[in-house]
């Protein structure tokens, strides 16, 4: 995806924040390739079977994966909030001028997506839909 980023890179990097405009262009690029029917590119599966080269002995690797799984789960606005705030450790404004919302969004979302999470981690494996 930072592929279309390059030709335009002369520009983004005269912007004030460029690392904002590309973060930016990420979000909305995923969120366009979920919505088209058929897509060129195949997303990585992450289930812990499937995983080649992660070191499956250690517990943390196991929660990162089981986490993940979970994160995967969310609706698109909070798990880019998610994915934004603890994968790339930005705070609510920095989140909340990436995705064009109000910060009491980015932490609504935040809010929203924890509590389903917790909910989905006490649920026995089997009976999730």
């Amino acid at each position: 995806m930072l592929v279309r980023a390059y030709p335009r890179w002369s520009r983004i990097a005269r912007a004030e924040q460029p690392d904002l405009y590309v973060r930016r262009m990420l979000v909305n690029l995923h969120g366009s390739w979920r919505r088209r029917r058929s897509n060129r590119e195949l997303p990585t599966d992450l289930r812990a079977d499937t995983l080649a080269g992660v070191d499956h002995s250690s517990a943390g690797a196991a929660e990162r994966v089981v986490l993940w799984e979970r994160v995967r789960l969310l609706p698109p606005r909070q798990r880019a909030v998610i994915a934004l705030r603890y994968y790339e450790d930005l705070d609510d404004t920095r989140i909340s001028e990436i995705l064009g919302c109000s910060r009491a969004s980015v932490r609504t979302h935040a809010m929203r997506a924890l509590a389903a999470m917790r909910v989905q981690l006490r649920e026995p494996e089997g009976t999730r839909s």
